[in-house]
């Protein structure tokens, strides 16, 4: 388990490095559950989930900030977040997060991944969700 952590975290660092090569704007990179969790584990990503508080409450990512994609304070709420720290998005199958990735880059957020498959596949996966009370 620990070598194939360590595989992941290599990898991503070697995309990461690739990815700084490129222009100014990147795109987002859809990363697997087992990307997430080695990119959570680094301690320095922000992981937000963009679904609406409700889908939020019933079930998200240990230590998930909630912004919801359809909310019409999406723009101004991702303003909070910092720029110089990667962001990990997700939502329930990856459409919202897919569309919210295009706002972040608007934002000029460089550093986005984007969970393939929402929490749905997350779970599917065999990962952990916490419920809010």
């Amino acid at each position: 388990m620990k070598k194939a952590v360590l595989a992941i975290v290599f990898l991503l660092l070697g995309i990461t490095f690739v990815g700084c090569n490129k222009s100014e704007k990147s795109e987002a990179k859809v990363v697997s559950p087992q990307e997430v969790q080695a990119l959570i584990q680094l301690n320095n990503v922000q992981l937000i989930d963009v679904r609406t508080p409700k889908e939020f409450k019933e079930g998200h990512i240990k230590d998930a900030q909630n912004i919801d994609f359809l909310s019409s304070t999406f723009t101004e709420d991702i303003k909070t977040l910092d720029k110089e720290k990667p962001i990990i998005v997700y939502c329930r199958s990856g459409r919202r997060s897919a569309n919210s990735t295009k706002k972040l880059q608007e934002a000029g957020f460089t550093e986005i991944y984007d969970l393939e498959g929402g929490i749905l596949k997350w779970e599917q996966e065999g990962f952990d969700v916490t419920k809010s009370l």
